[in-house]
């Protein structure tokens, strides 16, 4: 008899599903110029900084990838899906960079208080697709408290990139040079 219970109920387990279908691949970013493996880096002979998880309005609050199709319209491409928060991949993205490109220490938030290095805060604005104009769009307006100074410096920092079809399978490559070109552009902003 339990084995008949547990027979009828097998159709209905495969009907159940917790959650969303989870998309064929997940989308990250990549550095242009990776940290090199084995390389030790100290604050006595470099300059440090902590780099704080951006801000973000709320379409990027999730990890899905908008489209922005017009000025008032935000929808998100189908099966695409970050591997974890846009602002979190895009702190790692311009930590790495500042490591490699302009040879700084980034510093965790909390080493950061015992290490009184610069400070980049900021707010990723756009970090998706415009699909007026087929491309990739990146905006990110940092805050930077130099070492020692009591004033901020604010920037904005801008790139696009474009994208042939607004798929899963191509958003993800022209978000990534983007995103890219402005962790360049802020590395060379923070070194300078």
């Amino acid at each position: 008899m339990k084995k008949l219970s547990v027979l009828l109920l097998l159709p209905l387990a495969a009907c159940i599903r917790f959650g969303a279908e989870p998309p064929p691949a997940l989308l990250t970013l990549t550095p242009a110029t990776p940290i090199a493996a084995g390389q030790t880096q100290t604050s006595a002979a470099a300059r440090s900084i902590t780099v704080q998880v951006p801000v973000v309005p709320q379409e990027l609050a999730v990890n899905r990838v908008p489209v922005q199709s017009t000025p008032t319209t935000i929808a998100y491409v189908k099966e695409a899906q970050w591997v974890e928060p846009p602002a979190r991949l895009f702190a790692r993205l311009v930590s790495d960079t500042l490591t490699s490109r302009a040879n700084m220490v980034v510093l965790s938030p909390r080493q950061g208080f015992t290490d009184p290095g610069a400070q980049l805060t900021g707010e990723l604005r756009e970090f998706g697709i415009d699909a007026t104009r087929n491309e990739a769009v990146v905006v990110y307006d940092a805050t930077l408290q130099r070492v020692g100074a009591t004033t901020f410096e604010k920037r904005r920092f801008e790139a696009r990139a474009p994208v042939a079809t607004i798929d899963a399978n191509s958003v993800g490559p022209a978000i990534n040079q983007a995103a890219n070109t402005v962790a360049t552009a802020v590395a060379d902003w923070v070194r300078g």
